[in-house]
């Protein structure tokens, strides 16, 4: 008899095409024989997505801000109610309250994947009542999902303290990569998004002392305008490269090729605080050491695996000296070289994908 296959529906609010962890889960999950479909956005200059499940993006009005959310969550909410599931996915905290209204409805079960500290964002700091309305949808919605799981061990602790409600812990790690030789190039890598309190200012400042090195930044975000004018302002168009969205298939060809990966995030909050950013372990399978912030959970996989070095000072001329003390310490570079291989081992998807296999199983 024939039977047909669980359908799950992912949801987001960015366009689909560098949301890592997102496309990880609904791999894994179509791979485990669930009929995937994620839900996103599309903005005007937002690239095609392939990919081997199904993918349906909404074209909004507004592109940021409280009219942004309220749209994109009414949107959400009418194509859950008028299409069949057996189970939501809601990304973060901008996709819950839909996902929430909908699974309720229907009286099918919401997990909810938190990607970050999200009330902690530093685009809240100081903004309090939009951070109190994000910490009402938060406190309504969170403890009644089927299962919840998050990036880090200490926002997962946070949570549980808060609110009572079981976290699990499924960190941002990548497939397994396979590193035949490369040519390295004398450069330095951010990737991910442009935001505040990224640290990049400080990155691009830094330039200023490395003569001989390019910065490549990977990404786009809310203050890339401001980036660039910056680097033009310090004339440093020649060393500092935007290579703007990069597809999930082409960024680890480009990642290969530097010799030092940057998460420089600044004390701005608990989500940065306890940020385990994908970019970290992204570095780590490229075979290239790290450079993080003096943070718990960036510095205690630093330290564990030894693939890198903590930030000593946040100004420019002492982060330039850092890196060059890096780049050209050939003692340092065969260790990290040594370390990095068992690490890209230990820090796959291969090894953490189970956790999520379990939750669904479980609770879809």
């Amino acid at each position: 008899m024939f039977c047909m296959a669980k359908k799950i529906i992912l949801t987001v609010t960015n366009d689909l095409v560098t949301d890592h962890r997102v496309h990880r889960v609904a791999e894994t999950l179509r791979t485990e024989g669930y009929d995937v479909v994620l839900v996103g956005r599309k903005f005007k200059y937002s690239k095609k997505v392939v990919r081997p499940y199904t993918t349906k993006r909404f074209g909004l009005w507004f592109v940021k801000g409280p009219l942004f959310y309220a749209s994109y969550n009414i949107r959400l909410f009418l194509y859950l109610l008028f299409h069949r599931f057996d189970g939501i996915i809601a990304n973060d905290l901008d996709t819950l309250l839909a996902s929430s209204l909908a699974s309720r409805f229907k009286r099918k079960p919401c997990v909810y994947d938190s990607h970050e500290y999200f009330t902690e964002v530093p685009e809240l700091q100081g903004r309090h009542f939009q951070q109190n309305i994000w910490l009402q949808i938060e406190k309504r919605l969170l403890p009644k999902v089927a299962a919840a799981y998050t990036v880090s061990t200490s926002i997962a602790n946070e949570y549980q303290q808060k609110y009572g409600a079981p976290f699990q812990v499924i960190r941002n790690l990548p497939l397994k990569k396979t590193i035949t030789a490369t040519s390295k190039s004398q450069a330095i890598m951010y990737q991910g998004a442009l935001n505040l309190g990224r640290g990049i200012e400080l990155m691009i400042d830094s330039m200023e002392f490395l003569p001989d090195v390019e910065l490549w930044i990977a990404g786009s975000g809310d203050i890339e305008e401001e980036l660039k004018n910056r680097v033009q302002k310090k004339h440093l168009q020649g060393q500092v490269k935007f290579l703007g969205q990069v597809p999930l298939n082409e960024l680890h060809d480009i990642t290969v090729h530097a010799r030092l990966g940057l998460s420089l995030e600044e004390n701005m909050g608990k989500n940065y605080y306890f940020a385990l950013p994908n970019k970290l372990f992204d570095y780590i399978q490229a075979r290239i050491p790290v450079l993080v912030s003096d943070l718990p959970e960036m510095k205690q996989i630093v330290q564990d695996y030894q693939v890198g070095e903590v930030l000593q000072e946040r100004n420019p001329r002492s982060l330039a000296n850092q890196i060059q003390g890096i780049l050209f310490n050939e003692t340092k570079q065969t260790g990290w070289n040594l370390h990095l291989e068992d690490a890209a081992q230990a820090l796959c998807w291969g090894n953490e994908k189970e956790k999520l296999i379990q939750i669904i199983k479980e609770h879809i």
